[in-house]
């Protein structure tokens, strides 16, 4: 049985930032993180292990430092934080910046933002929530629903599929011609690398194993784009949710990540999978 590793996958260089600065500040004294730094139980395990807080709300935070996570935050959420007397540490991914800049700079020229992603996101939050109006839109039926305006203005969360995000792009031109509609290409790169190398990996492979954290959507969406490529494919968050019966039979076996995975957990799946092969092998002997 082989065990193809995907050409891109695990942690992008942003969330390694976030989780470098977060272990430097909470050395120099304590530290709470404003949500979940990076969606990932390992990570989130390791930063715990140093002292580190998390806290959803800010009213919540009870130390003079507060970090916000590599997902970003508006405007507002700083402000809101700042006046509460907190030293704010931002771990925001600078693709994520990339992202928050390209929507200011459409609105103030005088376009309606549209943000292609998921509204309960953090990240979607963060980009909105300084807008005095925007929509967001993730399928057909979000874009159906859309108000017809001269100009519109569309970015894109930046762990979207850019599939998506083009289709969606095209669709919101199709059905409103007569509108102006420019487009801001926010989706990041190592996600679009993730997201290709997945989909190369998928058609080599009679199963992948994806790992990543359960709220992770860049995972989700590799599963997604795995799934449409090869027919068995399993989301595990550790070594422990392997189940061997997966790799009965199969030739070759393909390991991808989302962005906050890290090495050493993929290390851990990829020994798991040849110790569950060489068992399988020994039995059939």
């Amino acid at each position: 049985m082989k065990i193809i590793r995907a050409a891109h996958l695990g942690m992008c260089f942003g969330v390694r930032d976030a989780i470098a600065l977060a272990f430097k500040h909470a050395e120099e004294g304590p530290l709470t993180v404003l949500g979940e730094l990076v969606h990932n139980q390992t990570v989130l395990n390791s930063l715990e292990s140093k002292g580190i807080k998390v806290e959803s709300q800010i009213e919540g935070v009870d130390t003079p430092t507060a970090m916000v996570t590599a997902h970003g935050a508006s405007e507002l959420a700083l402000n809101r934080a700042r006046n509460r007397g907190l030293r704010v540490i931002e771990a925001t991914c600078p693709l994520v910046h990339f992202a928050h800049h390209a929507v200011g700079k459409l609105v103030r020229a005088g376009y309606h933002p549209i943000i292609i992603g998921k509204r309960d996101h953090v990240e979607v939050r963060g980009l909105t929530e300084d807008l005095a109006e925007y929509d967001v839109v993730l399928d057909d039926a979000d874009v159906e629903r859309l108000k017809d305006r001269p100009r519109f203005g569309i970015a894109a969360q930046t762990t979207q599929p850019i599939e998506r995000v083009q289709r969606l792009v095209a669709l919101i031109r199709q059905r409103f011609p007569h509108s102006e509609a420019r487009f801001a290409d926010t989706v990041c790169q190592p996600t679009k690398q993730r997201q290709l190398a997945a989909a190369e990996l998928a058609r080599q492979c009679n199963i992948v194993i994806v790992i990543g954290g359960a709220n992770s959507n860049n995972t989700r969406e590799l599963v997604a784009t795995c799934r449409r490529f090869c027919a068995c494919v399993h989301h595990v968050q550790s070594a422990s949710g392997v189940n061997p019966e997966w790799i009965l039979g199969a030739e070759a076996v393909g390991i991808t990540a989302g962005t906050s995975t890290p090495d050493s957990l993929i290390d851990e799946i990829e020994d798991r999978l040849k110790t569950v092969a060489c068992d399988r092998d020994v039995a059939m002997a």
